[in-house]
């Protein structure tokens, strides 16, 4: 078991190390849930700046075709007859007017802060989980060295039961206790050493290590009150909160697509240019023809295509409202259970300190008190079993 324990520190020496922050900032480049939300900017970013050049640009297209006739055949464009017909087309399309081009700006705007606010809650998210790895490397090396400390003293104290059995000064069931708390002693030690090993290989997973990595130690400084209060806290969650700025951008972007879709019962109306070159060879050049069209587009009856995409549309409408109106009445209960629990976190470790020092006394004095025989070995291996807990609290 020593030799466990001896390995598992010598370890630690050559492990690369890496800081919170260190850890964090490689974290966020490597977790593919990141770098999902990521990409989802990026798209969202490109259906933004395509919306709003539908507003400048038109849509052009080049075109070409060339025509086989089994016999000679008048060509419209020529004026002659030609086994062979080629055509060249260049058509620019502008859409004049339309309805769901108006809301799809409004949409995409929506659907880009959705993705940025989504991009957020997601750093914020892998940043916890590679704190939670972090901070689970440092506390299982202390919960290792708490358990080291335990054996060590439960071996101190079978030396002890031993000698006073030989002098006839101690029964024989004080030696068989002291070898059982040293038995689970030895058990607790190789589990807090397996779980050391395991979270330092999780840490190498998270910051992109093919292989454990130690945790550099944190200053032990008491955790500072938060600078504001229950109340400016929920304020604030619900104003800048990513969470309840993502509900809120995804119940606008469904209410533009809402409203585009209803659009497509008006009419639309489409400016076209067109420009074409007919030949009976290639490239054509014999005749070239221009053409300006204005059409006016009123879909009377699509099958009920348009019917069932605004039912569609409305209930995902009706979802993300009651989405976002049920997040923020959450606000108040997720940031009092986080604001609490830290608070409560942080009284928890000035009481704990005090715990550990009253533990440490008092195993001090009955193991004084034992050696004495003034108390049992019952007493003496309860005591160092409320030390064990109260380093392991800590």
């Amino acid at each position: 078991m020593l030799h466990l324990l001896l390995v598992v520190a010598q370890l630690a020496d050559s492990l690369p190390t890496v800081s919170l922050d260190q850890a964090i900032e490689r974290a966020a480049r490597l977790d593919p849930a990141y770098v999902s939300a990521l990409g989802q900017v990026d798209n969202a970013a490109w259906a933004r700046r395509a919306a709003r050049l539908a507003f400048i640009l038109p849509s052009v297209e080049l075109s070409a075709d060339a025509t086989a006739y089994s016999s000679p055949y008048f060509n419209p464009g020529t004026g002659l007859e030609a086994t062979h017909a080629y055509t060249a087309r260049v058509t620019a399309s502008y859409e004049v007017f339309s309805v769901s081009k108006l809301t799809a700006l409004a949409a995409t705007d929506a659907t880009h802060e959705a993705a940025a606010a989504g991009e957020l809650e997601q750093r914020f998210q892998t940043a916890m989980a590679t704190e939670a790895d972090y901070y689970s490397v440092l506390a299982n090396q202390e919960l290792l060295r708490v358990a080291a400390e335990r054996l060590r003293r439960a071996r101190e104290q079978l030396a002890v039961t031993r000698a006073r059995v030989l002098h006839g000064v101690a029964v024989q069931s004080d030696s068989l206790q002291a070898a059982l708390e040293e038995t689970r002693a030895e058990i607790d030690s190789a589990r807090q050493g397996v779980s050391l090993v395991v979270a330092r290989l999780q840490l190498g997973r998270r910051v992109g290590v093919a292989g454990p990595v130690a945790a550099q130690p944190l200053d032990t400084l008491p955790a500072p009150r938060l600078p504001l209060t229950l109340e400016d806290a929920v304020s604030m969650a619900l104003h800048e909160g990513p969470r309840y700025r993502l509900v809120r951008a995804d119940e606008r972007a469904a209410s533009a697509t809402l409203a585009g879709l209803r659009g497509t019962y008006l009419p639309t109306l489409d400016l076209t240019a067109a420009n074409q070159e007919f030949d009976s060879r290639f490239y054509p050049g014999a005749r070239n023809l221009s053409s300006l069209t204005l059409t006016v587009r009123l879909p009377i009856w699509t099958g009920g295509d348009r019917e069932v995409a605004v039912s569609e549309a409305r209930v995902n409408r009706d979802v993300a409202r009651a989405v976002r109106e049920d997040a923020e009445r959450a606000a108040r209960r997720d940031v009092t259970e986080a604001y609490e629990t830290y608070s409560t976190a942080r009284d928890n470790y000035v009481q704990s300190i005090r715990a550990l020092a009253t533990a440490a006394e008092n195993f001090r004095v009955q193991d004084e008190r034992y050696r004495a025989g003034a108390s049992t070995i019952i007493e003496l291996v309860d005591a160092q079993v409320q030390l064990t807990q109260a380093g392991s609290a800590r």
